[in-house]
């Protein structure tokens, strides 16, 4: 019922109260009673008798306990879902636009309205906060939470290049959007319906199981024609990122997506180390090692000092480098495309993170625990995603573009 060393969870504690009272009430119909009740729901579920009596005891002192949830041991955890990333920018965006004073506590209590079933604590959430791209400064008239200037930055740029591929209600260039993703072999819905006397009996196995990578990509017609890829996963830590590669990525772009996709497209795609590889004669960038950025400064004639330190040669870099040049751009620009990268910790404009959601749903609605199945319903899912669905997911990405840019612009005339 739980892996030793881990806190039982709560749906075996309330099976073993159940089974318990079961055999409790069963004692004047049983003649010859061999074992204790406490021996026989053990016995039952296959668990210590030590645990039936804990849990018994505890049930006994305060059954609302049930009712709480499981306390994790240990150190609490230190990671915030993904999901909650636009809550937390759109918050802090409008209390900076209405000028509210905003800390990290006022921030958690809000998230907890919207993610009740998650435990946020303060240290990790301020970890977070500075991964995601936002300050703790001074405002015109208080400290208060913003966005850290190179994520404006980045944002006001990406902004930039969509809002000049418009022409009214069309594009100049066909938008594309691609996205990897995965989903688990036991990804299915937690909640269902019971009977409140017998409780939940699902049996629903323990962990996430092995799991399917995806890669694919969208257009106002819908999912772009032969780009869907899927294949098996071989680590069951982490995320997609840990099994994706230039090499595998860079096949993928050139046989399954620039083939199958219009003339002259604008590629949009996030900042994955493997989307930002760079070309062997491009400029090198601050995450390259010294060595490189060194070589790369002395062989275009500009005076380094054998004892500069990494952080001098990447301040003279970003005066007299120009423009890295990535590989994924090279191969779109070679065949008439051009590319465009999401400004970092920006997931809501890209409308495909929806479709992954949609898609996900429906895995989870027919999920029977098999790998077998879950490439079916995986197939499946897909057809949930239609032409109707992606120009719905792209118009609204517009509007979401068309805020970021009026609200950037009414902040900077406020400050």
């Amino acid at each position: 019922m739980g892996t030793q060393g881990s806190p039982l969870p709560l749906e075996a504690k309330k099976c073993i109260v159940a089974v318990k009272n079961y055999f409790d009430r069963c004692k004047k119909e049983v003649k010859e009673e061999k074992f204790s009740s406490v021996q026989r729901t053990a016995n039952a579920l296959d668990v210590d008798v030590a645990t039936v009596k804990r849990v018994m005891a505890m049930y006994n002192r305060n059954p609302d306990l049930l009712d709480e949830g499981t306390s994790e041991r240990g150190r609490p955890p230190h990671a915030i879902s993904y999901s909650i990333q636009t809550i937390v920018r759109s918050y802090i965006r409008k209390a900076n636009q209405e000028g509210r004073h905003i800390t990290l506590e006022i921030l958690r209590e809000h998230l907890e309205n919207f993610a009740p079933e998650q435990s946020i604590y303060s240290r990790t959430l301020a970890r977070t906060l500075d991964r995601w791209g936002f300050t703790f400064g001074k405002g015109t008239r208080s400290q208060h939470l913003k966005e850290k200037d190179y994520v404006i930055a980045a944002r006001q740029r990406y902004l930039r290049e969509k809002r000049a591929n418009r022409k009214g209600d069309s594009t100049k260039r066909p938008e594309v959007y691609l996205d990897e993703s995965y989903v688990n072999k036991n990804h299915s819905n937690d909640f269902t319906w019971y009977s409140g006397e017998d409780g939940p009996w699902i049996q629903k196995p323990t962990g996430k199981g092995e799991r399917l990578i995806i890669i694919n990509a969208i257009t106002e017609e819908g999912w772009v024609p032969g780009a869907k890829l899927t294949f098996k996963s071989t680590k069951r830590t982490g995320d997609y990122h840990g099994q994706m590669n230039l090499e595998l990525f860079s096949k993928w772009f050139k046989n399954q997506l620039l083939p199958n996709i219009p003339q002259k497209s604008l590629i949009i795609m996030d900042n994955a180390s493997y989307h930002n590889c760079l070309a062997s004669y491009s400029a090198p960038t601050s995450s390259c090692k010294k060595e490189k950025i060194s070589w790369w400064l002395k062989q275009n004639k500009i005076p380094v000092r054998d004892d500069c330190l990494k952080a001098e040669l990447i301040e003279m870099l970003e005066r007299f480098a120009p423009t890295p040049t990535y590989i994924i751009d090279e191969i779109a620009k070679s065949q008439g495309h051009e590319v465009l990268r999401t400004p970092p910790y920006h997931p809501e404009l890209q409308p495909i993170e929806t479709c992954w959601g949609i898609v996900k749903n429906e895995v989870a609605r027919n999920c029977d625990f098999t790998m077998a199945n879950l490439v079916i319903q995986l197939n499946e899912a897909f057809e949930k995603v239609n032409c109707e669905t992606c120009a719905g997911l792209i118009k609204k990405i517009r509007k979401i573009e068309d805020r970021f840019w009026k609200e950037d612009l009414e902040r900077e005339k406020a400050e």
